[in-house]
């Protein structure tokens, strides 16, 4: 078998240190291969896995830590730019290694706040199998609240749950008991699973979904208890949604954008919201975020009175605390069920992010780095 250019290098390193006898730690990390451009869709090939050396000493206000899981989500998109189109994400470099949601396993700790064995989580994570890290950038995670299911701390009972719950209560407008519907789109994915069953919890009398497979609508109504689900791929979806919504609209948790969303707005009601959390039928087009919506439909909004507002679920982070606590409440009472689609092996980190941009995943899409969860 042929070697690459990292390999070779990398066997000449270690033939090098042998006579010094310094332990080399060789780990894998995945970099930003290309870009897809704005206007384009993100393959698997647009990230690449290369081996690098690991510092065997860390200083002082340090971490080591072994990845365990690594998050994938639509929100990514926009970093594979040049320009995110924002102020509060950075884009990936290209040749850099790429980074997002992680959980993992502290192995040498020179931070006050850690010790060996530890798990721990940050926003910020790289895309390699062991990392040295600032202890300030990461916080400490209880195993207890997700009942050991460690990755669900990049799931439900982490960011998108975050997002789910203070964006149903931040601009929602849920009132128990007058009989509200809610629609929502993208609802399969990461947020959509959990704000349909997050609406019922708050006083919802109906949550209807909107998927794109068979196997998923199924899933919305058989297992998170949504009153009725629509694939968008088949059929008219005004039509089917005239008749799952016949009181109208009154709450909408947006993920996706583009025509469903146009198609949703034209039956909501007068004074109803929506909950502005992704679009991510626009992320492959080189539009603003939230994108305008087509001159007729946001006539209906402005007339119907219509809240459409940006969320940012990074502006509530006093809320943090308790929303997971709610979060993981409610999954140890059985009350919001979870459910990922599981990836297995950094390797595959490229192919699990175009699947998840193609609604390849059902729940949250995860990565498994490594299992073992003892030091």
């Amino acid at each position: 078998m042929l070697q690459t250019k990292t390999e070779a290098g990398v066997i000449l390193y270690r033939n090098l240190l042998r006579p010094l006898c310094i332990e080399v730690m060789i780990v894998q990390r995945v970099v930003l291969n290309s870009r897809p451009g704005k206007n384009g869709n993100p393959v698997a090939e647009n990230f690449r896995v290369e081996e690098v050396n690991l510092s065997d000493s860390i200083n002082e206000g340090q971490v080591q830590v072994r990845t365990l899981y690594l998050s994938v989500d639509p929100y990514m998109r926009c970093r594979m730019n040049e320009d995110t189109g924002t102020d509060y994400i950075r884009p990936w470099e290209l040749s850099q290694v790429v980074d997002g949601g992680g959980i993992g396993i502290v192995e040498e700790s020179k931070h006050i706040n850690f010790t060996k064995g530890d798990f721990v989580t940050s926003f910020y994570w790289p895309w390699q199998t062991r990392v040295i890290l600032d202890g300030n950038s990461l916080e400490k995670v209880d195993p207890q609240l997700v009942d050991g299911h460690l990755s669900y701390f990049l799931g439900a009972i982490g960011m998108p749950g975050l997002t789910s719950l203070i964006g149903i209560q931040e601009k929602g407008h849920i009132t128990a008991g007058s009989n509200q519907t809610m629609v929502v789109s993208g609802a399969a994915g990461a947020c959509g699973s959990l704000a349909g069953q997050i609406g019922h919890l708050m006083g919802c009398s109906r949550v209807v979904g909107i998927c794109g497979t068979q196997e998923k609508c199924l899933f919305l109504t058989s297992e998170l208890g949504f009153d009725a689900a629509v694939n968008y791929k088949t059929g008219n979806v005004a039509e089917q949604l005239r008749e799952l919504c016949p009181a109208g609209v009154d709450v909408y948790f947006d993920n996706v954008g583009g025509d469903i969303s146009d198609t949703v707005i034209s039956q909501m009601n007068r004074n109803s919201h929506i909950i502005l959390c992704g679009q991510i039928s626009q992320y492959n087009k080189d539009v603003p975020y939230p994108p305008p919506l087509p001159p007729a439909v946001e006539a209906i909004q402005k007339e119907r009175n219509i809240t459409r507002e940006r969320f940012l679920v990074l502006n509530y982070k006093d809320e943090f605390e308790s929303g997971i606590l709610q979060l993981s409440q409610w999954f140890k009472e059985g009350k919001l069920k979870i459910r990922e689609t599981v990836t297995n092996g950094l390797e595959n980190m490229g192919a699990a992010f175009q699947s998840m941009m193609t609604g390849g995943n059902i729940g949250k899409q995860i990565v498994c780095i490594s299992e073992e969860t003892s030091v």
